[in-house]
């Protein structure tokens, strides 16, 4: 048998696919698994050991990406899939679904598209308590794969050995030794509603190395907040005394093999409902996330209860969740008025949750 899957766009969406691939490798061992990836999160499943073969998506402009949507379809056409499973539902992948010619095309039931496919699965569009890998779990019913659950069926992307040598590199070149409490802190989402204010993020890195001193910081941030995340580390550098200071790192560019081995690697993970804290769900890392217009029941790590990762919202605010595309109260303030204090307190149930597991592998976690 012959599957693909197709999942576009989102790191963090491509992420909550991953317990999938494990389950249908486990429902059919012997099927050849493919899967089609846009070339931003192409690093998530690139490692997998699940898949037989990754297939990058590439998304040019103009011309080029008809010529290119054209000859992925008839590459898609000529390998004669027997299952393709869209876990997008948007209007290319629906369109590559198609193309593939599968006897089996699963999708959701999405207006406009849902005649891409064979078997259609019901998606409400309301914004439920429902965690997304459940939602894209609904996908496999077909396949008589049953319900998920975290402990046996994680989040998961491998850690590259070379990213992580990277990774290693600069710690040392900075002065973090393999030993020291590291504490990686991203400061960007993918859109304003999910952003933290820099100024907020700069008063907690500040706090997080004043209060222990062999803890370090390192910022990191997407491509398009590298300022963001230098201006709040020099910030942070000069909130605090020398000896401090010289423990805020800011990381730079990292590719998302990097970002892994980083968040591997750390004591603590802390950041907004976005890509970076998904992959941080990959790992075994305790988690202080951050939700403002999204809800941890939709978007919390989705990895063995057992680890620790502590959610910090306003609960109580009538406007949660929302779409993201227009802020009802004009000041964000589901993570505006997030304090500070709220947020160390959080991660300082962290630390101790994380002491008390004991993990030989964290020294100093706990401090």
């Amino acid at each position: 048998m012959k599957i693909l899957l197709i999942r576009l766009r989102l790191i963090g969406d491509v992420v909550f696919t991953t317990p999938a691939i494990r389950a249908i490798r486990r429902r059919f061992p012997d099927c050849r698994l493919a899967y089609v990836v846009e070339p931003e999160a192409e690093a998530v499943v690139a490692g997998n050991g699940h898949l037989d073969e990754v297939i990058v998506a590439a998304r040019p402009k103009g011309l080029a990406r008809l010529t290119g949507d054209l000859s992925l379809a008839r590459r898609l056409r000529r390998a004669r899939y027997d299952v393709a499973i869209d876990f997008h539902g948007g209007p290319r992948s629906s369109l590559l679904t198609l193309a593939t010619g599968a006897p089996m095309r699963i999708g959701y039931t999405v207006p406009g598209r849902s005649w891409s496919y064979t078997h259609r699965i019901p998606r409400s569009r309301e914004l439920r308590q429902r965690h997304s890998v459940v939602n894209q779990w609904d996908l496999l019913e077909p396949l008589g794969i049953g319900p998920p659950d975290p402990r046996h069926d994680a989040t998961e992307m491998p850690e590259n050995p070379d990213g992580a040598a990277r990774v290693a590199a600069r710690l040392a070149a900075a002065g973090c030794g393999d030993q020291d409490p590291l504490v990686v802190l991203h400061v960007s989402a993918g859109n304003p509603f999910r952003r933290w204010p820099a100024a907020s993020f700069t008063e907690l890195v500040a706090r997080l190395v004043s209060a222990c001193q062999s803890r370090w910081v390192t910022v990191t941030s997407g491509p398009s907040d590298m300022e963001v995340a230098a201006r709040v580390s020099r910030d942070a550098r000069d909130r605090v005394d020398a000896r401090a200071a010289r423990r805020v790192i800011h990381a730079g560019d990292l590719d998302l093999p990097e970002l892994r081995a980083l968040i591997g690697r750390a004591s603590l993970f802390i950041g907004g409902d976005s890509g970076p804290l998904h992959i941080a769900g990959t790992t075994t890392t305790p988690i202080v996330g951050l939700y403002g217009p999204t809800l941890p029941a939709r978007s919390a790590p989705w990895r063995d209860p057992a680890l620790v990762a502590e959610a910090v919202e306003l609960p109580d605010l009538a406007c949660r969740p929302c779409d993201q595309r227009v802020c009802v109260t004009n000041d964000v303030r589901c993570l505006a008025t997030i304090s500070v204090d709220a947020v160390y307190a959080a991660v300082e149930r962290a630390l101790a949750r994380s002491a008390a597991r004991a993990e030989p592998r964290r020294p100093g976690a706990g401090d």
